[in-house]
């Protein structure tokens, strides 16, 4: 066994409909490799017998590696917050192929075999934070594995953001909304929004508006680096909301202004070696898989 992954937590979703037949199979099969094999506590009960448990939201470093079985959305619930231990993650899909979650559960025990040997490709995954800022200070702060949202908040009137690159004055938009994106958030709600797809390992920020009341107004993509900043113009009825990988912070008041940057932590992904972002695009979006050697 690979020296690296002693402590191996898996982390399931619990009202997924085959968890119960692909998590125990999973843990019985780790168990027997040797090392510590950590069980999430609400996926406790489909496993016989008294498994060590922990509670996600701990903090420490309790584990060399994480395995998530469910879809992505698990995935990125727990990338969110085990990046600031920088524990690697490894998904296993238990409903239809995700851009992160890409073993099947008819090839998870081999693939994890291998993983564990060492023969798995790793990716850096960036991540955002957002920041509120009211009067100079930090009202709330949230990261974002997939995007940052700044979105109207039951309003029937758009809402007029104003947003600056580096402290470069950008634009000025009416819409009812902008996404700020990572590329691994490319294939999600920026994708709807008519953004376009990067590849996950780019090191970029895409920003995608919502609705927005002119045609002329476009995605663009800009450095991983920059600073993204938000302020907003008066307007009727003002009610807007920051929500990162759909998790809401409090409302924004008009005065506000949004920092979003990279974070300091990263996201790590493991894939199995014959891992293919173009097939899952292929497969995902339905494209045509014919092709001319």
């Amino acid at each position: 066994m690979d020296n690296r992954f002693q402590r191996i937590a898996l982390i399931g979703k619990p009202d997924a409909e085959l968890i119960a037949q692909t998590l125990p199979p999973l843990y019985a099969h780790l168990l027997k490799r040797g090392g510590e094999v950590l069980v999430e506590e609400n996926c406790a009960r489909f496993i016989a017998g008294s498994p060590q448990t922990f509670s996600l939201e701990e903090k420490g470093d309790y584990c060399d590696l994480a395995i998530v079985i469910g879809g992505d959305g698990t995935l990125l619930n727990a990338a969110r917050i085990l990046a600031e231990h920088d524990i690697p993650l490894i998904g296993v899909n238990l409903g239809r192929l995700g851009f992160l979650v890409d073993i099947t559960p008819q090839m998870a025990l081999t693939s994890l075999d291998e993983m564990l040997q060492g023969r798995y490709r790793e990716e850096e995954r960036q991540l955002l934070r957002a920041q509120i800022l009211r009067d100079g200070v930090v009202a709330a702060e949230q990261t974002a594995v997939n995007e940052v949202v700044v979105h109207r908040w039951n309003s029937t009137s758009m809402i007029e953001i104003v947003t600056f690159i580096d402290g470069v004055f950008l634009n000025s938009q009416r819409s009812d909304g902008l996404i700020v994106s990572t590329p691994t958030g490319s294939t999600a709600y920026a994708l709807s929004g008519g953004g376009p797809i990067l590849y996950p390992t780019l090191k970029a920020i895409e920003l995608v508006p919502i609705n927005p009341h002119s045609l002329t107004n476009r995605p663009i993509v800009i450095a991983d680096d920059s600073v993204v900043e938000i302020a907003f113009r008066p307007s009727k009825d003002f009610r807007a909301r920051l929500a990162c990988d759909n998790i809401s912070t409090p409302d924004i008041q008009l005065g506000d202004r949004i920092r979003i940057a990279k974070a300091n932590q990263r996201f790590r992904i493991l894939h199995p070696l014959g891992h293919d972002f173009f097939e899952i695009l292929r497969e995902k979006l339905n494209w045509s898989s014919g092709h001319n050697h």
